[in-house]
């Protein structure tokens, strides 16, 4: 309730009426003051994707304001026929799920790049790099020949790398398909399709995802549509325990 509602109980008349301009005055501005308070990103995930002053180039806080907190690591409920330790990736609900037991999956927020919409079906991870080297491809060169002709014969690592901090390059068998899971220089991305790369990550996303798959994982690439996995259970309050993940692969020849 404004203060002139209140004092207009006790005041007389006349004062009351000398008062009312001042005191409408400060009712708009306090009105005018809440209104330009915006909430930020909720604590818990400003933690998450804080800083981390010990990689081998130190990694600055990363700016999730842009984002929908949809895509921010969670652990959710997920129903898959897929065994615990395969990574699924659904290009078209910009999610990536690590299965786990139980019927749980660690999800990811993505950023899908043309590449990242060229190949569907089951690979492994046939390598992991930390701090990669990035060359783009052939292919990248001709569509964005000023943004990327530079970078031909490959561009070194750090923060400006459009790789980012970690990347998984997907074999099938012993060939290599170009298809890539890894940071990024843009975390804006994160949720929407973009021009260029395969699947990118929140930088601090793609460095914990990297900690818990092995080389020869299994993953699946889904390109078609299906409903997102329900909300994340996970309590701010409480700390997650992540199950371990099974290291097993399915009967797959890849």
């Amino acid at each position: 309730m404004c203060v002139s509602r209140l004092l207009a109980t006790f005041l007389p008349r006349h004062v009351l009426v000398l008062l009312t301009p001042l005191l409408l005055a400060g009712c708009m501005s306090t009105g005018a003051v809440l209104e330009s308070v915006k909430p930020g990103p909720d604590p818990y995930y400003v933690a998450m994707y804080g800083p981390k002053p010990d990689e081998r180039f130190p990694l600055p806080a990363t700016d999730i304001t842009k984002v929908d907190s949809k895509f921010f690591r969670q652990q959710v409920r997920y129903d898959t026929p897929e065994r615990p330790g395969t990574i699924v990736v659904d290009t078209a609900n910009r999610f990536l799920y690590l299965v786990q037991e139980d019927g749980m999956a660690m999800r990811y927020g993505i950023g899908v790049g043309k590449a990242g919409l060229e190949f569907e079906g089951a690979a492994r991870v046939g390598r992991k790099a930390e701090w990669p080297r990035w060359t783009p491809t052939q292919s990248m060169i001709e569509r964005e020949p000023e943004r990327n002709a530079q970078w031909a014969g490959g561009m070194e690592p750090g923060l400006t790398n459009p790789l980012g901090p970690r990347a998984l390059y997907l074999f099938q068998g012993d060939r290599d398909t170009l298809f890539r899971i890894h940071g990024t220089s843009e975390p804006w991305s994160i949720g929407l399709a973009v021009s260029s790369g395969c699947i990118r990550l929140f930088n601090n996303d793609i460095i914990d995802l990297y900690s818990r798959v092995p080389v020869g994982a299994p993953v699946v690439v889904l390109q078609h549509e299906f409903p997102a996995a329900e909300p994340a259970i996970q309590q701010h309050d409480q700390p997650l325990v992540y199950d371990e993940v099974n290291q097993r692969r399915p009967s797959l020849d890849i």
